[in-house]
């Protein structure tokens, strides 16, 4: 199944990110995803499919357009 991800949406991943940091937003959509860390702004591109994998939770939706 997949995970219909949208645009400015916080999710929390399994593992902490180095900074301590657990919330990342959705900035960049498409078949790699880009999320940033929300304490240290770290950007990160990931294959959709890992991050559906790593998903823990879903924190706040996004925009819609």
């Amino acid at each position: 199944m997949v995970v219909d991800f949208r645009m400015g949406e916080r999710l929390a991943l399994r593992k902490k990110h180095p900074c301590g940091g657990f919330e990342w937003e959705i900035t960049r959509l498409g078949a790699d995803i880009g999320i940033r860390c929300v304490t240290c702004l770290r950007h990160v591109m990931m294959a959709r499919s890992t991050l559906e994998k790593r998903m823990k939770a879903r924190l706040s939706g996004g925009r819609t357009t």
